[in-house]
């Protein structure tokens, strides 16, 4: 009897620790955003069973159902945009070929500018990089000497203008020519530096490094190493860098268990942080406020019309001082990555746009006054990397060009500027201006009748599209066309400086609406009944389904074609899915 009651015991033990477990599991997936981003491992073995397939010829201008007429007129477009553009870049696109064939970021970007179906009948004029050699206020120059808008903002270093970084440069190179580039050593200017970016940060130490990438990394380390536990929090859409330990779905080819994907702006989430005991940080990448739980936008991805930003800068606030709380109770570091929202959303970055106090903040792109750099801030406890009461446990961290002499002086010169009464005047000034400048924008797009509308943070733009539409990845040529320079992803994320005038702000409205009117007249823009959002989204997932399963197609139904008209050639090798691009 008693060996009976044993394993009883022993089974009602087993019964609520599986409980608890479970219990545990599902409040962790509770937290979770529902789409695939929020599912990490998911959207990897999902994306295994992507099938590569191309739009043959006849289908390709009338993927969206298009009548012949409407085809004919976007083929001629289509031809029209392209020897205009082969005609004024013949310099380069020679640039440009030759390095694609030598430079994997080259070929990459070039293949993944568009929805991957369209991208192998674009000519090399459509895959064309940037091979720039002047900048003069917000435009650049390139090797074939046409000018353009700057909208790219060099990816988030460009805040105040080219001229500002190149003076920045200069002035720095004139503090620390005499030393060289003599490393492991410090130039004396460090000393400034550092008491800058502390009163900055509003933190105790300070350690540099050579990139983004690299300072995110930094800090993720000492979070753990000073906590003693082992997993992080980033949240969902946020992008953190290259490093695989922050992007856990779809590239990331080793096994990732120590990281949760929760969705932002979620009191599931809230309670995930205020509950478990394993997590030693909170990555915060505040430009998630213009698009919580969404990847940044790239049209590359641009199947509809469906791209949406949300941003709420009351709400945010609030969420982001629910987690600082329950950071500060259950020992969590909260880490504001500020690698590319850092000195553009206020002086103090996002901790004085939103009035939160991070325990670490990571800088870089514009903080090197030009030069790339990588920053950690933390408070003491925080950066210190040995133990003293465990000689042998230490976080090490050290690069050979930590500090570089060429660095710190260009960064000097950039942190006393930005003290200066002109910069903080534009720091007071620029949420309004730049709210005022977008709702001018729009306002002019509505009067076009164009598809079009503009959202904003601060001076970072979105262009959503206002009606269905399988080919909107076009518009980003024509707007390269008529004279406005992109990042490679597009239209998703417009990076202006804030040296554009007025003046010179409205002249490039003129020239986004000359690109859109001839977008428009060309016929991409083309509308009917059936073309919806919806059906567009069925009509994609249905063109895989019959690439992998080529005997679905009589059986499957066609939203906006009657047969998907596909070609996926058998010497075609499927694209690794770890080159798809996650935001940046």
């Amino acid at each position: 009897m008693n060996q009976t009651y044993l394993l009883i015991a022993v089974a009602l033990v087993v019964i609520v620790y599986l409980s608890k477990k479970i219990f545990i599991r599902l409040r962790l997936s509770r937290a979770k955003h529902p789409s695939l981003r929020g599912h990490s491992k998911w959207s990897r073995r999902i994306a295994n069973f992507i099938p590569y397939f191309e739009y043959t010829d006849n289908l390709y201008f009338c993927s969206d159902g298009a009548p012949q007429d409407v085809a004919q007129k976007r083929r001629m477009g289509f031809a029209s945009l392209e020897q205009s553009l082969l005609a004024a870049n013949k310099s380069s696109l020679a640039i440009s070929e030759s390095l694609e064939q030598s430079v994997s970021d080259v070929r990459f970007t070039s293949r993944y500018r568009i929805p991957f179906p369209y991208s192998q009948h674009l000519g090399k004029a459509f895959k064309l990089g940037s091979i720039v050699e002047q900048s003069d206020g917000p435009r650049i120059k390139d090797k074939d000497g046409n000018w353009r808008f700057d909208l790219s903002g060099s990816y988030g270093v460009n805040v105040f203008g080219y001229d500002f970084y190149k003076s920045c440069m200069d002035v720095g190179f004139e503090k620390v020519k005499a030393l060289g580039p003599a490393l492991g050593s410090y130039h004396p200017l460090i000393t400034e530096n550092v008491q800058m970016i502390k009163q900055i940060s509003g933190l105790d130490e300070v350690s540099f490094h050579m990139s983004g990438t690299e300072a995110v990394m930094q800090a993720v380390r000492l979070a753990r190493y000073h906590t003693e536990k082992t997993h992080l929090v980033r949240f969902c859409g946020a992008y953190h860098g290259w490093w695989d330990g922050v992007q856990p779905g779809i590239g990331n080819r080793r096994k990732t268990n120590d990281v949760y994907t929760l969705a932002d702006l979620s009191d599931a989430s809230l309670h995930v942080l205020a509950t478990r005991k394993d997590i030693a940080c909170v990555l915060i990448n505040p430009l998630q406020a213009f698009h919580p739980n969404a990847d940044s936008a790239s049209d590359s991805t641009l199947i509809a019309s469906d791209r949406t930003t949300a941003f709420d800068k009351q709400n945010y606030i609030k969420w982001l001082r629910k987690i600082r709380q329950i950071c500060s109770q259950r020992n969590i570091v909260l880490i504001f990555d500020e690698v590319f929202s850092g000195f553009r959303l206020s002086h103090r970055g996002a901790q004085g746009y939103f009035g939160i106090q991070a325990d670490m903040v990571t800088y870089g792109k514009t903080l090197g006054g030009g030069l790339p750099v990588g920053v950690v801030c933390g408070r003491a406890d925080l950066m210190k990397r040995f133990k003293d009461d465990k000689p042998v446990s230490v976080s090490f961290a050290r690069g050979t060009f930590n500090s570089h002499p060429y660095v710190l002086g260009a960064m000097n010169e950039f942190l006393k500027r930005i003290q200066q009464a002109d910069i903080q005047q534009q720091y007071q000034m620029a949420e309004g201006l730049w709210n005022a400048r977008v709702e001018r924008f729009n306002q002019r797009l509505a009067a076009q009748n164009l598809p079009l509308k503009i959202t904003n943070m601060q001076s970072i733009l979105s262009v959503l599209y206002t009606a269905p539409s399988r080919y909107n990845w076009m518009f980003q040529f024509y707007l390269r066309n008529a004279g406005i320079e992109l990042s490679w992803t597009g239209t998703g994320r417009l990076i202006m400086s804030f040296n554009f005038t007025d003046g010179q702000f409205d002249q490039m409205i003129e020239v986004f609406i000359i690109a859109a009117k001839q977008m428009q007249q060309d016929g991409w823009w083309w509308q009917s009944s059936r073309l919806t959002n919806k059906a567009i989204k069925r009509q994609f997932l249905i063109d895989m389904l019959t690439a992998k399963f080529p005997i679905l197609s009589p059986i499957l139904p066609h939203p906006l074609c009657e047969k998907a008209n596909i070609k996926r050639p058998p010497s075609t090798p499927l694209p690794r899915k770890d080159n798809v691009e996650k935001g940046g």
